[in-house]
């Protein structure tokens, strides 16, 4: 078998190249999907989710503010601490089919649910520094999602486990310019990082390499050919060769056929992070002594993610590995090291709020700039060329409505909707994350227990559409069907006023 291979690695090389390139390109920092407009978070505030976080930035009496807009510190009389904690479950099944690169069914469940339930923390502390300057500290966590499906369901050639997130720690400051408008500004420190986990089908990795040796062989009959038709070679002679040649590449095919049959898996996860910087302006107006608006801005942020993978193999597989003709040009899936370039994205938004004697009516519109996110391109650490993968998201809106209804002096109850558009569509969507536009329904209500002491409790129902998937990976695995999701958010904050 050895000198069967031997004369065909030239063709295998690249076919084997691109099959642990893009392999790596899904399982590094391939944020494929996400919760909330792809893998965005609102939630660091317990008291605005209460109103589906209209009015997050204006109604009040929220620290959240800190790095929301910090323009709106200035309504922040005193110092203020605040921690919030938003436990996340959402759900994602899956309802379809998937084939391998020749149409064979791939064995498996759906799954099982790929959601999960996940803790998104917040801590905030404001102060007034002067007559009109502010100072505030904020830790949050802007991006986030994990799903995680049974290791043997039939879509695990492009998921199994997805874990990504950022965490801001946010520095702000705000200046009040007249008593009706103030200006803030923000130095946001982010830490992100990914773990990817996804199976190999060493399979469809063999059904590349016989389909180079198909390649080589059938070239190698075309130049036999066409030296015996220019005389160069007698027909006899010819025709041994060709036989000789043929022979060679079936049982060359033979052998990658046996050391990867169907069902053949192996088993890579990836992890990857980075610190990067950015920063972030909002405005603050007091329109009326009942009507308040803000606007801010949050830049994105850019990463140089740095990470490293381990695999596993089968020993068929080594085998192809072990022999010489063979070792040089198919992928090693041994450890490695990659990077990749990703960026979070940029935001703006806006906030109003109107508050009446008992009654607060709040509206917020938020533009995410996803359309940042059009290729992913991964360096290897090893000789692999680099390879990139085509997104092409789109810019995302966040719209929402809600108001507080102050029962008495120590009682507010809180209600809101909103929709969230998703940056994803069919041609874009993966299992890693199956997000799609989603509508979000929330309650809420706040205590006074003291002039000092205020304690805060919100629950979100989210209503996800249907995410249509029909993804095809870098070996011909195509998973294509649908995922019903849904979401619940249960957040709680306490926040104490010196």
């Amino acid at each position: 078998m050895q000198t069967s291979f031997r004369t065909l690695s030239g063709t295998v090389r690249p076919l084997a190249l691109a099959a642990l390139s893009l392999a790596i390109v899904g399982a590094l920092v391939a944020p494929s999907s996400a919760d909330a407009s792809a893998f965005q978070l609102k939630e660091n505030s317990a008291k605005a989710m209460g109103r589906a976080y209209a009015g997050s930035a204006t109604a009040g009496g929220d620290a959240s503010v800190v790095v929301n807009n910090p323009a709106a510190m200035s309504d922040l009389q005193g110092t203020y601490l605040q921690a919030d904690v938003t436990a996340i479950n959402f759900s994602a099944k899956f309802n379809g089919t998937a084939t391998d690169v020749l149409g064979r069914p791939i064995q498996g469940g759906n799954g099982g649910d790929g959601g999960t339930t996940l803790p998104v923390p917040a801590l905030f502390f404001a102060t007034q520094a002067g007559d009109r300057v502010h100072l505030g500290f904020g830790f949050s966590v802007p991006f986030g999602f994990q799903t995680e499906y049974d290791r043997d369901w039939k879509g695990r050639y492009g998921a199994v486990k997805s874990k990504f997130q950022s965490l801001d720690a946010t520095l702000s400051a705000s200046f009040d310019i007249t008593d009706n408008f103030s200006l803030g500004a923000s130095v946001i420190a982010q830490k992100t990082s990914a773990e990817l986990t996804s199976a190999i089908n060493y399979n469809a990795v063999g059904l590349n390499i016989q389909q180079g040796i198909g390649t080589k062989a059938a070239a190698g009959v075309a130049q036999i050919q066409a030296a015996a038709a220019a005389g160069q070679i007698p027909p006899e002679v010819a025709a041994g060769m060709i036989q000789a040649a043929q022979q060679e590449a079936q049982a060359g095919a033979a052998g990658v056929a046996a050391a990867t049959p169907v069902g053949s898996d192996g088993f890579a996860r990836i992890k990857g992070d980075d610190w990067a910087y950015g920063w972030q302006l909002g405005g603050y107006w007091k329109l009326s002594p009942n009507d308040k608006l803000a606007l801010n801005y949050r830049s994105r942020i850019s990463h140089t993610l740095k990470g490293t993978g381990n695999f596993t193999t089968t020993p068929g597989y080594d085998a192809l590995l072990a022999n010489p003709a063979l070792a040089g040009s198919i992928p090693p899936f041994q450890h490695t090291t990659g990077s990749a370039d990703f960026t979070t994205p940029a935001v703006a938004s806006a906030s109003y709020w109107h508050q009446a004697e008992r009654f607060g009516l709040g509206i917020d519109l938020a533009w995410t700039k996803w359309s940042v996110f059009q290729d992913l391109t991964v360096n290897y650490g090893n000789s692999q060329p680099s390879t990139t993968e085509h997104y092409n998201w789109r810019n995302t809106w966040y719209a929402s409505v809600g108001g507080d209804y102050n029962v008495n002096d120590k009682l507010a109850l809180r209600a809101g909707i909103a929709v969230d558009s998703t940056p994803t569509y069919l041609a874009t969507r993966s299992a890693r994350v199956p997000d799609s536009t989603r509508k979000l329904a929330t309650v809420g209500l706040g205590y006074k227990a003291s002039e000092h002491f205020e304690i805060n409790a919100s629950y979100a129902h989210i209503f996800v559409n249907n995410a249509h998937v029909h993804t095809t990976d870098s070996t011909g695995n195509t998973l294509a069907g649908n995922f019903e999701d849904y979401g619940n958010l249960l957040s709680v904050s306490a926040q104490y006023k010196f």
